[in-house]
């Protein structure tokens, strides 16, 4: 019997969820001020929504976990990617018909591919995602990687830097595919597997070969800028001059084609050269896709942008670089209840405090007076309230405040003023102002 956790998976344990919170709030607040509205779709999906066609890219050919339902020919599939989902709702719910295209929208969730697990590489994994369908101009596409490079700017990320290109429209990149195959048609027999698979399916893919990339074929196949038509050109360079203009660096690089199909004109890469990240060094990625909609039946012609970024790695990035986004949060107040026979008065003061918005906690087990203590001290309880049987008789409390090592006798009905003149004391020695400081003062927010 195995009663552990499947290989490429992993448990987020609560020690470590407040790095996760802190990350979903901040992708919520960006996406909020981008004027970005989250959307969901299921975990898993029809498989055609996913293996659309002669599909080249891995992840399709071999990483996708299809299952098919029992006495049905329905085939499903675990999402392996945020994009099509998101394409395949909006169009069967018909979000094209808004008055105010285009329209954007953010996706947090898990996603699932069966690959070698590595580091910075789960068979389930996290992304934070962004499309914006229905329009299609370079200033867009700057949007888009705007939003993606503050938001990793923001966490404090520096070790960072934007690879683009284009793979222009479709006249561009047939011109540039029928020259792929002449250029690659005498030695793709000496190549490996993947990359004669690709040969008839997308030879643009075989630039992104990993196993053949040092061979001199490749060195020099012909570049993709050299078949660009001029619309194509025109589009990309105003583009650049979008992220010139928001001060964002970037490097151009004609090798990158992105592992997906789907995409034309602009792709980008972020990435990070910190050593600590090994070979998966990419944070988030993604492009323009011209044909997703129409293929999934909505309107032709329209277009749409987006891009996703793995939290997972996106956090060995933060820790590559020494940034914490695990500020322990302390309890307010500790209840200690000094004798059997006052469990439950105990109880209710624990009650009290946290229908009034105070985090707080009591002892569960009958432990002794020092044992409690030591918890008060480790949960970092700002405040420790000692209720015994004297406590009881006389109606009141004792509160200890562990900051100012002040201690005072309370009635019972006067405990939540008690706590909230404290912790307005508090907050108005804290100069600092913000919402989230680091001065070590508790800022308590009323519910």
């Amino acid at each position: 019997m195995n009663y552990q956790v499947p290989r490429g998976t992993q448990d987020i344990l609560p020690k470590d969820i407040r790095k996760w919170h802190r990350l979903e709030e901040l992708i919520r607040q960006f996406c909020h001020v981008y004027n970005y509205d989250e959307i969901r779709t299921p975990i898993f999906e029809h498989t055609n929504v996913f293996k659309r066609g002669n599909d080249s890219s891995d992840m399709v050919n071999k990483e996708m976990y299809t299952f098919q339902l029992e006495n049905s020919k329905t085939s499903l599939t675990l999402r392996p990617e945020g994009t099509a989902g998101v394409v395949r709702s909006f169009v069967e719910n018909k979000l094209f018909g808004s008055a105010d295209l285009p329209v954007k929208m953010y996706y947090v969730g898990p996603q699932f591919r069966h690959e070698r697990p590595q580091k910075g590489r789960m068979r389930i994994f996290h992304q934070f995602g962004v499309e914006v369908i229905g329009a299609k101009s370079p200033m867009l596409d700057v949007e888009t990687i705007a939003l993606g490079w503050s938001f990793v700017s923001a966490l404090g990320l520096k070790d960072m830097k934007v690879l683009i290109n284009t793979l222009g429209d479709d006249a561009s990149r047939d011109a540039y595919r029928t020259a792929l195959k002449e250029h690659f048609k005498n030695d793709i027999d000496d190549m490996c597997a993947d990359c004669k698979r690709r040969y008839e399916q997308n030879p643009l893919r075989i630039l992104d070969c990993k196993v053949d990339h040092e061979k001199e074929i490749m060195k020099t196949a012909p570049k993709m800028q050299d078949y660009l038509n001029e619309e194509s050109q025109a589009y990309f360079e105003e583009v650049l001059e979008g992220l010139d203009a928001l001060g964002i660096p970037y490097e151009v690089d004609d090798r990158l084609v992105r592992g997906l199909d789907y995409y034309t004109h602009t792709v980008f890469e972020v990435v990070s050269v910190n050593k600590e990240m090994g070979a998966q060094s990419t944070v988030f990625a993604g492009g323009r896709y011209d044909g997703l909609v129409e293929y999934f039946g909505g309107p032709q012609g329209m277009s749409g942008i987006g891009w996703a970024m793995g939290l997972e790695r996106l956090l060995i990035a933060c820790e590559a670089e020494g940034i914490s986004l695990d500020e322990e949060e302390g309890l307010d107040a500790y209840v200690l209840c000094l004798s059997p026979s006052v469990k439950k008065e105990a109880l209710q003061v624990v009650s009290l405090l946290r229908a009034n918005g105070y985090r707080s906690d009591t002892d569960y087990l009958g432990r002794s007076f020092k044992a409690q203590f030591k918890t008060v001290d480790r949960k970092k309880a700002r405040i420790a309230i000692l209720i015994g049987e004297d406590e009881v008789e006389k109606g009141e409390v004792t509160i200890k405040d562990t900051l100012h090592k002040t201690q005072q006798s309370v009635p019972f009905d006067d405990i939540i003023d008690s706590m909230d003149a404290l912790f307005e004391e508090e907050n108005e020695e804290c100069t600092c102002g913000e919402e989230n400081c680091t001065c070590g003062h508790h800022h308590h927010h009323e519910e």
